[in-house]
């Protein structure tokens, strides 16, 4: 017996193809996808690609999903393939019972019906009766072809008016209800009869992401309530579990569109049209899990895109609610806001497709959006009320699960904070530091400010990350790589670090005495004695230092020396190992450059330098200090 589609579908969306094929083939991030060598046939130039659902190879031609990568790389039947991932992905594969194989049955016959049933409402859309949505339609900017694409239609106004057209068809009334499209007039009198479940309304297919039609939405014509309506839930459709114009995103989003949530079906039907073709919509109710699930599939960032009024503030407050515990590394969302009581829709219509791209341009990251929707019309005049704000800043954070993104968001979220309470007074002025009777104080007379010495302080920084391997050389295996990629300054500090990279490939021993010695026998004892000088010297250098101190302290430094930019490479590429090997060691270096980066963008790393000390010797060096300035060689 063949196994549900429905089945097969989720499991399919549970396997990380990604990951799943770089089992046997080095993989690595092209785009939006993964690129390498196909396992199936010997090439030397990548022609192989990964995508979310599916791979492909330019070489040799070969395609398919996961259960047939099994099947092709392992020799696998359909039935193992499907076991094995059945079993990774946590799934209960279904028995082969005569129940399921006449559920299997129904669902073929439901999405026969419901293929009539929107041919039925074209049809009716083309004939007279159907002139006045066809209008309505023409009136909203849709072009023929558009309409033709969507499969737009309209259900006529009589009653029993598709059951009497799809009899010819063999489609009974009893496969109309279980379809959603039919409903008893009475469920307490069943003599009473059914009733079409939609009349008076302008018909818009629901497609699942394969491009099946399982449902429909209907528009009433003029004023009447509700203005849309939704098919109820069936075997093939539930609302939570889909979006609409799913399919067509999914190919859109193939091709390199952004993919983007809107309220509205109208809304979807426009944008398509001006070709904006990751365009979707919920399906009658809030963002769901699910949902986020379907988008993150095809993007790992998508946009979700808010009417702007009241209640486009509700649903992206809702909609951050539901993901922050959805959130890790690799899935974010953004949030774009339209304003003036725009929708897309009215938008593309009034000023063309440029002003939307500007909505989209303005889109926000969501640890930023997050910020203003938490803090937004919340009072903060009051000790009490910014604590309350801060408690449920924080709070937020914490329901991101992946530990490393949830401090990345606290520390934004925070910085946020604080940095509000620090904004000027009116008149662009900082307030200036006040006696205890609340009197502005003047500085000091004569007080002058050293100059700040960059290079100074950059070969300081440096010195303190070598003097930590001095001190500590059994930290050297695990920074090789980050300590390779480092720009220090020429000198010294240069030498050292090609001195101890060389004595790491034929130690016996990682030991600071073994260490010294190597550098002597190479006359670079002058440049050892300058590295772990007292003066300026950090505490993780100290040879007390325990082993997880020091380490600390070299990350602290590495994060100074390295900078943003290369920090947020570096990640990446950390990322893209940790997926590849799956080993702690590469877990344990995105962990480091993580907290390294955390710690740059939150300020901490000066202030940390600074501050850090072991009996009275400073952490690092502070700006314009006269060791960052004479501490020096010759």
């Amino acid at each position: 017996m063949a196994l549900p589609p429905a089945f097969l579908d989720e499991l399919r969306a549970r396997t990380p193809l990604h990951g799943l094929i770089g089992r046997k083939a080095r993989l690595v991030r092209n785009g939006r996808q993964w690129k390498g060598c196909c396992p199936f046939h010997n090439e030397k130039s990548p022609s192989f690609y990964v995508y979310d659902d599916h791979f492909h190879c330019f070489g040799c031609g070969a395609h398919g999903d996961a259960i047939t990568f099994l099947m092709r790389a392992e020799g696998a039947s359909f039935p193992e393939a499907v076991e094995r991932l059945a079993a990774e992905a946590g799934m209960q594969v279904p028995k082969p019972t005569p129940q399921a194989a006449a559920r299997e049955r129904r669902a073929r016959d439901l999405h026969e019906v419901l293929a009539a049933a929107a041919a039925a409402y074209q049809r009716r859309l083309a004939q007279p009766d159907g002139r006045a949505a066809r209008d309505y339609l023409l009136r909203r900017g849709l072009t023929e072809a558009t309409i033709a694409r969507f499969g737009l239609g309209w259900s006529g106004e009589g009653r029993g008016a598709l059951a009497a057209e799809l009899k010819p068809e063999g489609i009974e009334p009893a496969q109309l209800v279980a379809a959603g499209l039919m409903k008893p007039c009475d469920p307490e009198r069943p003599e009473a009869g059914l009733v079409d479940m939609f009349f008076g309304r302008v018909m818009f297919p629901i497609r699942d992401r394969r491009g099946r039609i399982i449902s429909f939405g209907g528009r009433i014509l003029g004023d009447g309530q509700p203005k849309y309506v939704n098919g109820p839930e069936t075997e093939l459709f539930q609302k939570r579990r889909g979006l609409y114009g799913l399919d067509l995103a999914r190919e859109a989003a193939f091709r390199g569109a952004t993919v983007l949530v809107v309220e509205g079906y109208m809304d979807v039907i426009a944008l398509h049209q001006a070709g904006f073709g990751g365009a979707v919509a919920p399906l009658g109710t809030a963002l769901t899990a699910e949902q986020l699930g379907l988008l993150w599939q095809l993007t790992p960032e998508p946009v979700l895109c808010f009417d702007g009024d009241a209640a486009g503030a509700r649903a992206a407050a809702r909609a951050a609610e539901v993901a922050l515990p959805l959130l890790a590394p690799d899935r974010s969302l953004k949030l774009a806001t339209l304003s003036g009581g725009e929708d897309p829709d009215t938008l593309l219509r009034k000023e063309g497709p440029r002003a939307f791209e500007a909505v989209l341009e303005a889109a926000k990251p969501l640890s930023v959006a997050l910020y203003d929707l938490l803090s937004g019309g919340r009072p903060r005049a009051t000790p009490e009320q910014r604590a309350a704000l801060r408690g449920q800043l924080e709070a937020a954070a914490r329901l991101i699960p992946d530990r490393v993104l949830s401090g990345e968001y606290r520390r934004v979220l925070l910085d946020r904070f604080f940095e509000e309470q620090r904004r000027p007074v009116s008149g662009g002025a900082r307030r200036s530091p006040a006696d205890r009777r609340g009197n502005a104080m003047a500085p000091p007379p004569g007080l002058q400010r050293r100059p700040i010495d960059p290079a100074g302080i950059r070969l300081e920084r440096a010195r303190n990350l070598l003097a930590i391997l001095l001190r500590h050389p059994a930290l050297l295996p695990e920074v090789e790589e980050s300590l390779m990629a480092l720009d220090l300054p020429a000198g010294p500090c240069e030498a050292l670090r090609q001195a101890m990279l060389g004595w790491l490939q034929e130690a016996e021993l990682l030991d600071s005495e073994a260490l010294a010695g190597h550098l002597a026998q190479n006359d670079m004892e002058d440049a050892h004695a300058w590295a772990i000088r007292a003066s300026g010297l950090c505490a993780a250098a100290h040879p007390t230092a325990q082993p997880k101190e020091a380490l600390d302290g070299w990350w602290h430094f590495f994060g100074l020396l390295r900078g943003e930019a290369e920090l947020i490479e570096d990640r990446t590429e950390a990322q893209r190992l940790l997926v590849e090997r799956n080993d702690p060691a590469a877990q344990q270096r995105l962990i480091r450059l993580s907290e390294a980066l955390a710690a740059l963008r939150g300020g901490e790393s000066d202030a940390a330098a600074e501050d850090s000390s072991l009996g009275g010797a400073p952490a690092g060096v502070p700006m314009g200090s006269e060791a960052a300035r004479d501490d020096t060689i010759g």
